[in-house]
């Protein structure tokens, strides 16, 4: 159950993690977040694990989590901005994918014990990234830019703040579908064989559709603090 009591454990640190920098930074800290967690989720993709018995790849709560970031920024300042924040993901990406692979380029000093086993470990981590980062580029791209379309879209239908649930889920659990089904076909197409590949994307959008159900709460927070406007660093 390690592995399952630290999914829970990650889960709730990331969503306090957002809601920290919400609080602290305003608006930016919620568009901080998204570069950190399109970052964070495609180092942490490399390592498969296994939840419930089910094959995994780490990065599902960390990534899941930008669709929270979305929804708040849709939610309190609007499709803009939140349109705004998922560009600045996708350069992120683009940036930390080139810099990291010219990076690999260069030859470690010879004779340093610790910059050759930096410069391995470094090259086990990012020599992977290329596919990854393509499948990462698409996937993100087309479940973020549905969600922020999605979440408006049925907010027009739902507008009443006690409604705010309806929006969130339904925008965000059709978008981790989408992002998911994109991912795992160009990320692992080839690379597994079909019966994993398989489980690998039931498990992954299982755990992402516990993280945009789990995200609802926190999507009513961030607007309770939008509507008090005091943020430490604002």
């Amino acid at each position: 159950m390690q592995n399952e009591i630290l999914w829970l454990a990650m889960l709730l640190a990331n969503f306090l993690f957002i809601i920290l920098a919400y609080r602290i930074f305003g608006k930016w800290g919620l568009i901080i977040w998204i570069p950190i967690s399109v970052i964070v989720a495609n180092i942490q993709v490399i390592q498969t694990v296994e939840f419930f018995g089910l094959i995994a790849t780490l990065g599902n709560i960390v990534y899941a989590s930008s669709f929270l970031v979305t929804d708040i920024l849709s939610e309190n300042y609007g499709k803009e901005d939140a349109k705004k924040a998922v560009w600045i993901g996708f350069f992120s990406l683009i940036s930390m994918t080139l810099l990291m692979n010219m990076s690999l380029l260069f030859i470690p000093l010879a004779g340093d014990e610790f910059a050759g086993r930096a410069h391995e470990a470094t090259s086990t981590i990012f020599s992977l990234m290329p596919r990854i980062a393509v499948a990462s580029l698409v996937a993100y791209l087309l479940s973020q830019r549905h969600d922020v379309w999605a979440y408006h879209f049925w907010r027009k239908r739902f507008p009443n703040e006690n409604q705010i649930w309806i929006r969130n889920n339904l925008s965000t659990i059709i978008s981790q579908f989408i992002d998911s089904t994109v991912f795992v076909l160009i990320a692992f197409w080839g690379v597994f064989e079909t019966s994993v590949m398989w489980e690998i994307f039931i498990t992954t959008y299982f755990l992402k559709f516990i993280v945009a159900v789990a995200d609802t709460p926190f999507v009513y927070w961030g607007k309770r603090i939008f509507k008090k406007g005091k943020f430490y660093l604002d």
